[in-house]
């Protein structure tokens, strides 16, 4: 017998609450927009459902909607885009300094911004990252148990199945973000268990290689990524400073560490196009030399590009690096979701902008100056985009220079249990 959309949409919610968040009774639960839209709602309402049925103490929103920013940029004075209200900050430090839980909710439509203008985006995205730069510094640190996850809305299922009505592309698009999150699996508590079983499998071989340099192959790609010294190999399952273990964003399939800032050399070619604050980056490239972006190219979208990479000093830097073999359930999919917690999902990626401190070893206890010290990026953004394929080649690199094979044809070249 077939299960409703309100029985899967509960299910989804309590995958959202139990394995992404691991929710603790008398838990607060902050729920956040990113660049999406109050459509979301449905979700958003089961989720929180969930957490008082798991003991949370109490769930906060903090709404967000994309038809807003649209006409703040429209209609507002240039001078007003750098606005970002105190209380903001204030509300997510008081809620992080509780050991509140984050969800953070994506519902964007991709390409709902394309036509405004670039230069009021760049000014109006800086000023609300620097706003809350203290904020996301403190969740990379580890403090938090968090998760993303996506909630459909009718102009994001319109990009992805354009040639369905609309109500049939939105149903169409939530079937298939059950199917690729294991919503339709038996027990999708258990299946998820399993699978991240087989991811800290791979973390646990990757941790025990410490490879000094990754070198990634293939069409348009000839990049070498240098690794901090000690670097921790992270993805599946992560575990808060108070020993809270979680699964940072569903669905999710990378295993992924910190790259060593100024030890990136070569070029990179984007495997997919890149959704950003509503707009589309498509067919794109970067270079790099001793770690630092020297040329970006797109065929469309490459204003939007280099203003990301001249955000600030570590915008042009790498904080990423991420694995992920072309067989994962999204990839299998066949669908380019346009959105980077899917797409990211169904290829090997790099990210810009900060690290993770959480990814070297004892790195939660570093200063903002000490991470630097040993190669790893701070920025106030960070941005993931797809590199992998079915045509890539990932090469490890040792110690002594030899080199061994990671990935081979976007598959994982070794074994693990």
């Amino acid at each position: 017998m077939s299960s409703t959309f309100e029985e899967q949409l509960s299910k989804y919610a309590d995958l959202i609450v139990r394995v992404g968040l691991n929710l603790q009774p008398g838990q607060n639960l902050l729920v956040t927009g990113v660049g999406s839209s109050v459509e979301a709602a449905p979700l958003v309402r089961a989720a929180a459902e969930s957490a008082y049925r798991a003991g949370a103490n109490y769930v906060d929103v903090f709404w967000s909607d994309q038809y807003l920013l649209q006409s703040r940029l429209r209609y507002a004075s240039a001078e007003s885009l750098n606005y970002v209200p105190a209380w903001r900050l204030k509300a997510l430090m008081e809620y992080a300094e509780q050991d509140a839980a984050l969800l953070a909710v994506f519902a964007e439509d991709p390409t709902l911004l394309a036509d405004e203008n670039p230069e009021y985006m760049a000014v109006q995205r800086r000023a609300v990252s620097e706003a809350l730069k203290p904020f996301n510094d403190y969740r990379r640190k580890g403090t938090i148990n968090w998760t993303g996850a996506a909630g459909v809305i009718p102009g994001w299922a319109k990009q992805v199945f354009p040639d369905l009505p609309p109500d049939d592309a939105v149903a169409k698009l939530w079937q298939t973000v059950f199917e690729v999150c294991r919503i339709n699996e038996a027990d999708p508590i258990a299946a998820w268990q399993s699978h991240i079983g087989r991811i800290m499998a791979r973390r646990q071989y990757l941790n025990a290689k410490q490879y000094d340099a990754l070198h990634f192959t293939g069409p348009g790609t000839d990049l070498k990524v240098g690794l901090v010294a000690n670097h921790r190999w992270l993805g599946g399952q992560g575990e808060t400073t108070q020993g809270i273990l979680h699964t940072p964003n569903l669905p999710t399939e990378e295993t992924f560490t910190m790259p060593h800032c100024e030890r990136v050399d070569g070029v990179v070619t984007a495997s997919k196009p890149l959704s950003v604050s509503g707009t589309l980056i498509r067919e794109f490239s970067m270079t790099f030399a001793d770690g630092v972006v020297q040329n970006v190219t797109a065929n469309q979208g490459e204003s939007i590009l280099r203003k990301l990479t001249e955000f600030d000093e570590g915008a042009a830097r790498l904080g990423e690096v991420a694995l992920v073999p072309h067989s994962s359930p999204i990839s299998q999919s066949g669908i380019l979701f346009y959105n980077t917690l899917f797409d990211e999902n169904a290829a090997n990626h790099i990210a810009i902008g900060a690290a993770y401190a959480e990814s070297v070893e004892n790195g939660t206890k570093l200063s903002k100056e000490e991470l630097r010290a040993i190669g790893g990026n701070d920025s106030m953004i960070h941005v993931d985009f797809m590199i992998g394929s079915a045509e890539m080649n990932v090469d490890g690199i040792l110690a002594d220079g030899s080199a061994e094979p990671v990935m081979r044809n976007g598959e994982w070249a070794f074994d693990v249990m």
